[in-house]
């Protein structure tokens, strides 16, 4: 859960930071090794990206090295299907980040949640799915449309499913 909602002055305060162009620059070399970090020192019960976002840790395959890659991600549980959707955003970056390069070779994965290990299928949506769960994810990060907008990328989603 959320330490404050987006909404809230504290959530405006933290969209105008993460959108800003010195954030978006430092934030991919910073956020993703420091959640590593935790997750691995508190066994998976703590990512500080979870104070502001639902966050978990996604296992890939490289698509390259074959190695297990960790990455921590924002995403927006599914109740539907138990599942999650997850935007390769990068901080609006201008490339793709390299899990979703992983998750198309190889989309057996796994999540790490609210300390447990899920293995999960991923699918990428298409534009069609993307605009039907765009509003969801949009309520628990708005900065993802900043995000597209500096990326000038169609930024992949992935809805990932239980096995």
């Amino acid at each position: 859960m959320a330490l404050f909602s987006t909404d809230g002055p504290v959530g405006r305060a933290v969209r105008k930071v993460a959108t800003s162009p010195g954030f978006r620059r430092v934030a991919p070399k910073v956020i993703p090794p420091v959640d590593r970090v935790l997750h691995r020192a508190t066994g998976g019960r703590f990512l500080l990206s979870r104070l502001i976002v639902p966050s978990l840790v996604l296992t890939t395959t490289g698509r390259k090295s074959g190695l297990q890659r960790e990455s921590p991600l924002a995403c927006v549980p599914d109740p539907e299907t138990g599942g999650w959707w997850v935007v390769g955003s990068n901080f609006g970056q201008e490339k793709h980040p390299a899990w979703t390069g992983n998750l198309l070779a190889e989309p057996v994965a796994s999540v790490s949640y609210d300390n447990l290990d899920t293995l999960v299928n991923a699918a990428l949506l298409d534009d069609d799915q993307k605009a039907v769960v765009w509003p969801k994810l949009l309520e628990v990060w708005p900065a993802y449309d900043d995000y597209v907008a500096s990326s000038g990328r169609n930024i992949r989603v992935f809805h990932l499913v239980p096995q």
